[in-house]
């Protein structure tokens, strides 16, 4: 199975290519030998910054007739500074065009922070600080007004799926009481150094269809100074003795750890050998129970990801 069906009936890929910390400079060459070496789902964020180079990739790819859109799955993100429920129709607009794309095929709000709004024409993408690069400035947009102005995106076509991301279970129920259109799709950091099984056993409970970030646990966060001391997952000596008795690379192995779980995963690799390999997680034996069992028993509740570190007003997991 490549895909999961979400509620809509859309299918998503498993399998996707991650667009986080990609450089604009080559982001639209990327995209273009990604849809080459086969990925179909594509997971942006107006806060990577370079949605409009991804578009041009998948343009490239359209134009070439390597593709048509309808064969791919483009996911974005709503940033924190446009939850306001007068800007969030114009935002989704302003990053469809960026994409060069009629509709998203999910459009998740990228963390349940409400930042003040910043206007793209002035400094973009705003990030967490204003300008000054010190404060932050948080808004009073509830969630509740957020989610209900991507409901009317849903309505009038510009993205068939809304979902979440970095939401917490305590927040998740409390938008399934008031959601007329169920979340598509959660994305969360999940790793064998962060393993979150109770989420993943709401999610389950919900019918949530699960995406997982940061599979290579520290190792897209070393260059930021953000690892945290952890020890390299892809060097751990547990996921190489898997690695080996699999006939799987690491990557692999960490990536097949969440596939089997139902997860959905969004790798990024700038090595046209390793993007391929990526893709491959599907293809092969399963890992054995006793490889699923080692590789969870890594879990120390490592977060890479937590805006509390910048302003503890962000504490959303606490």
């Amino acid at each position: 199975m490549s895909s999961l069906t979400l509620p809509s009936g859309s299918k998503m890929p498993i399998v996707g290519f991650g667009l986080w910390k990609v450089n604009k400079d080559t982001c639209a060459e990327t995209v273009y030998n990604a849809i080459k070496a086969g990925y179909r789902l594509f997971d942006g964020a107006a806060d990577y910054g370079n949605e409009q180079e991804a578009g041009q990739g998948v343009k490239r790819a359209i134009d070439e007739g390597l593709v048509k859109r309808e064969d791919l799955f483009i996911t974005s993100k709503i940033w924190n500074s446009f939850h306001g429920k007068d800007v969030v129709r114009k935002t989704t607009e302003l990053q469809l065009k960026w994409w060069g794309l009629d509709y998203f095929d999910l459009f998740l709000i990228h963390f349940p922070v409400s930042l003040k709004y910043v206007d793209p024409a002035e400094r973009f993408p705003p990030g967490w600080h204003a300008a000054d690069g010190k404060t932050v400035e948080l808004a009073d947009d509830p969630l509740q007004e957020t989610w209900v102005e991507l409901e009317k995106v849903v309505d009038d076509g510009l993205a068939k799926n809304i979902g979440i991301s970095n939401c917490s279970g305590s927040l998740l129920l409390d938008l399934y009481k008031y959601a007329r259109i169920k979340p598509a799709n959660l994305q969360v950091e999940i790793h064998p150094y962060m393993t979150q099984e109770p989420l993943l056993n709401l999610a389950k409970a919900l019918n949530l269809t699960v995406t997982a970030y940061s599979s290579f646990g520290p190792l897209g966060w070393y260059e930021l100074d953000m690892g945290k001391g952890a020890q390299n997952l892809l060097q751990h000596d547990i996921v190489t003795k898997i690695a080996t008795s699999s006939n799987k690379t690491p990557a692999q192995v960490l990536l097949r750890w969440a596939t089997q779980q139902g997860m959905l995963v969004v790798p990024k690799s700038n090595s046209k050998e390793r993007l391929i390999e990526n893709l491959k997680v599907l293809e092969g034996s399963d890992l054995t129970s006793e490889d699923m069992k080692a590789l969870s028993g890594l879990n120390i509740n490592l977060r890479l990801n937590n805006p509390a570190e910048i302003d503890p007003r962000m504490s959303i997991f606490a």
